[in-house]
């Protein structure tokens, strides 16, 4: 009996540390990304790319409580937009006008920078322009590594996707930039996570009420699909008698409100994400009737659309929808905020059977939507969505030429042509390697794996931040929007390597892994210094321009 206990205290400990080991290490791997977004993090001390937009919009809503006009020329011997960036980089940060500016986004990235500003220093601190965004990404390291141990059960495996996680160049790029697009990938996998939960919580409740259910007296069988043994699985997950029972409620928990709140967020950073609450709830409720499927209840696809996903649009779609519109709080409250009197100007226009702030609210929204599909202005820098996972044509943010002084890198060269650059760019054997692997891991699936559920987690962000923008090609768009799909594509490479994992030796399969992770991990060293504007001679610049599209 003492022995038992011996044995049971062993176990006990045993799957303690390894769940505390599960936790410990994706920390550690956080800590690491977090220093590669944090070290410098308020160089340069300028107006970055699109910063010119969400930092300044920060800052006058953290004053005002609503975005404000900013001068396009301050009276100075330089004119231009450029030169009120400058100068609000020298700390003249009160040049902006009353008169509420037109933003096309919603409000929500702006006022997580805008918390940035106040907790980190204020505008007069570039590493507070930043903070936010770097938070986001580090945070996003430690939700990645979660979601991989989740999906595959192997600690090593989540804790390479939070290496790989912490050397992109993309993730570090928009973790250092005071964009908006960070925040929808951390929002959006912090879901994903919780989803993944949910469906845990609703298979092992599943499975338990079978288990009640299957000894019930009087409980009456029925023939299934499956071709395995009486109660068993076949592959495919189906079993060749099921019960007579449609099972338990399981479309209501609270990961799953969970994750609409932060798919709201989501939305209320930008509208794209709107498309992650759409699919992200369609796989959930796929989830929960394929495990109906595979726990041995009858009528597993009907009973998913009535007591699956029904019941959870009935709530998911309200929660969604509050959240989002709970951004706007600040534009209901500041009578002058953009378009708020549209309605009193405007009489019998709009939809005319709202209230006032509600009409001018939708049509509002309606001015953004237009902007939105009509955007075609050309820029140097646009790209194709079709390109985005090659990473064909990275956005460049920043460009400074004939630095005096040596600084940085340029001491290796001494008087030589110095130069600082932010080129946005993900590491590129990580993102074709993420590409070659999604075509792998969808053939995996549907043919070795036979249907495995994992595929749709995989897939998701692709579905959701990727194949919508196929209907925007003429669009203006930039490779840096993919930051939302760096996730799916990680998520990729582990599910490939979950596979392999099975199929070789063990010795081959670390061998390709160091192989990958080495040379992944070697072109960060080489890229660094070009993603976090470390000034270098322009010929070691030069040559990471391997294509004339990333020049």
């Amino acid at each position: 009996m003492k022995l038992g206990r011996v044995n049971s205290w062993k176990t006990t400990a045993t799957a303690a540390q390894v769940r505390a080991l599960g936790w410990i290490l994706p920390l550690l791997m956080a800590a690491f990304g977090g220093l590669l977004r944090f070290v410098r993090l308020g160089s340069p001390h300028a107006i970055v790319f699109d910063e010119t937009y969400y930092v300044k919009d920060a800052y006058t809503m953290l004053m005002t409580g609503e975005p404000r006009n900013w001068p396009k020329d301050v009276g100075t011997a330089v004119s231009g937009e450029n030169q009120t960036n400058a100068l609000f980089a020298a700390g003249d940060t009160d040049r902006w006008y009353n008169t509420a500016e037109y933003v096309v986004h919603p409000p929500v990235g702006k006022w997580l920078i805008a918390a940035g500003l106040k907790l980190f220093g204020g505008a007069d601190s570039s590493f507070a322009w930043r903070a936010s965004t770097a938070i986001a990404g580090t945070v996003a390291i430690l939700i990645l590594c979660r979601v991989v141990l989740r999906l595959f059960r192997n600690l090593p495996i989540a804790v390479m996707a939070g290496f790989l996680m912490s050397v992109d160049g993309l993730g570090i790029t928009m973790s250092r930039t005071g964009l908006l697009d960070n925040f929808i990938m951390v929002l959006t996998l912090g879901a994903l996570s919780l989803l993944l939960i949910h469906r845990d919580w609703a298979r092992a409740r599943l499975h338990d009420a079978f288990e009640r259910d299957s000894r019930r007296r009087g409980v009456r069988w029925l023939p299934g699909s499956g071709l395995g043994r009486a109660g068993g699985l076949d592959g495919r997950g189906g079993r060749e008698w099921v019960l007579d029972a449609t099972g338990p409620f399981i479309a209501l928990s609270p990961w799953r409100v969970g994750a609409a709140i932060l798919l709201g967020l989501a939305t209320g950073v930008k509208w794209s994400g709107t498309y992650f609450f759409a699919v992200f709830c369609v796989i959930s409720v796929i989830w929960d009737a394929w495990e109906r499927r595979r726990a041995g209840y009858r009528s597993w696809l009907s009973t998913g659309l009535w007591k699956d996903a029904l019941p959870a649009a009935l709530y998911m779609v309200p929660i969604y929808v509050l959240t989002y519109l709970a951004g706007w709080a600040g534009w209901f409250i500041h009578p002058d905020s953009y378009m708020h009197n549209w309605a009193v100007n405007h009489p019998g226009e709009g939809v005319t059977w709202l209230p006032d702030s509600w009409r001018s609210f939708v049509e509002y929204h309606r001015q953004m939507w237009q902007f939105h599909t009509t955007l075609t202005t050309h820029h140097d820098y646009m790209a194709n969505p079709l390109t985005w996972p090659l990473q064909v044509r990275p956005t460049s943010f920043y460009w400074e030429d004939h630095l005096t002084g040596n600084p940085g890198l340029c001491a290796l060269n001494p008087g030589g042509r110095c130069v600082a650059a932010i080129t946005s760019i993900g590491n590129p054997f990580l993102w074709w390697a993420g590409s070659l692997c999604v075509v792998i891991a969808i053939i995996v699936a549907a043919f070795v794996r036979r249907g495995d559920w994992r595929i749709w987690a995989v897939l998701a962000g692709l579905l959701a931040g990727w194949l919508p923008w196929a209907q925007y090609l003429n669009r203006t768009t930039f490779t840096f929007y993919s930051i939302v799909i760096l996730p799916a594509m990680i998520l990729a490479i582990c599910y490939v390597a979950d596979w392999l994992r099975g199929m070789i030796s063990a010795r081959a399969y670390h061998v390709t892994c160091g192989v990958v992770l080495g040379v992944i991990g070697l072109a960060a060293v080489f890229w660094y210094p070009i993603w976090t504007a470390i000034p270098v001679p322009y010929e070691f610049w030069l040559s990471h321009m391997w294509f004339d599209s990333w020049i």
